[in-house]
């Protein structure tokens, strides 16, 4: 199985974005997935899943640490102590958070058998080693839903603002298309070459027993809105993202849904994870090594 191709490896970092088609191949793959995660949204019991309490108006966000990020930059606010802790632990679990109609899905690479089954295949594999990556591990999974028409913004923000190692440049973020993605249904919109100029802000964990156990550190620099790019991609198509590229994406206004399966890697050989990091592997759920 062949990885990126010479083309695609001799792009800068920042302008290696799209690897087209055939990453979850055809529309049956897709209803596979979909039938998956649907069923959740079906029926939703006012208690929620796994004991999330009341998940419908925690205003939870759909872009991975967002919804951490909203509860350490409002401590007091809506989000709850009790959904805070749902949070910090939900790095080795299937868990679903909402905001304003957007809805995700986590560890989904670990529990669920389809989407460890597309985390590890050859093909994500065959990347990995055309990127150079030695001993690449899983660190975190998601199935997000930007619902139409409902389907919330997620700000601009660095991976590694929230999952941080030492050296920085170990983690790559793999995106991948459920569905046509648009600048109308919410698609990436990038800074090129934004990878260059390091991390000023991170998430980190409080000491046990303060009100949100997240805080944020340091703060962004005023990024140019006139320097992002849209990166619309079909159906199948995948999107790699460095861990310090700057990026968002905008609400869904349109009539269709925007679902993606993502995923983050870090290679672990020479790399320290942070230990003040909100995601911390567990005794149940290390971080899986990639390479089966």
């Amino acid at each position: 199985m062949t990885g990126l191709s010479p083309s695609q490896l001799q792009k800068p970092q920042n302008e290696r974005s799209g690897v087209p088609g055939g990453w979850i191949p055809g529309a049956g793959r897709i209803l596979v997935c979909r039938g998956v995660c649907g069923p959740a949204t079906e029926d939703w019991p006012d208690s929620g899943r796994d004991g999330c309490p009341s998940p419908l108006p925690c205003g939870i966000s759909s872009s991975h640490p967002q919804q951490g990020r909203r509860a350490a930059e409002n401590p007091g606010g809506h989000l709850g102590q009790d959904n805070t802790e749902y949070f910090l632990s939900s790095g080795d679990k299937i868990r679903f958070f909402f905001e304003k109609g957007v809805f995700d899905e986590k560890a989904l690479h670990a529990h669920d058998p389809v989407f460890k089954g597309a985390t590890h295949s050859s093909k994500v594999q065959a990347v990995a080693r055309s990127l150079g990556f030695h001993m690449p591990v899983v660190v975190q999974s998601m199935y997000i839903f930007k619902q139409p028409r409902i389907g919330g913004k997620v700000p601009a923000h660095q991976d590694a603002t929230f999952l941080y190692t030492e050296p920085l440049g170990r983690l790559l973020g793999l995106w991948i298309a459920l569905e046509d993605t648009t600048v109308e249904n919410g698609c990436l919109w990038f800074i090129p070459g934004s990878h260059t100029s390091g991390v000023s802000r991170r998430m980190v964990r409080t000491p046990a027993g303060s009100m949100t156990g997240i805080s944020i550190r340091g703060s962004d620099p005023a990024w140019d809105n006139s320097l992002y790019v849209p990166t619309e991609v079909g159906r199948g198509s995948l999107v790699l993202i460095h861990g310090e590229v700057v990026h968002k994406s905008e609400q869904n206004l349109s009539d269709h849904s925007r679902h993606v399966y993502t995923f983050h890697l870090m290679e672990a050989s020479g790399t320290v994870w942070s230990p003040e990091n909100w995601l911390q592997p567990t005794a149940e759920l290390p971080f899986p090594p990639l390479y089966t």
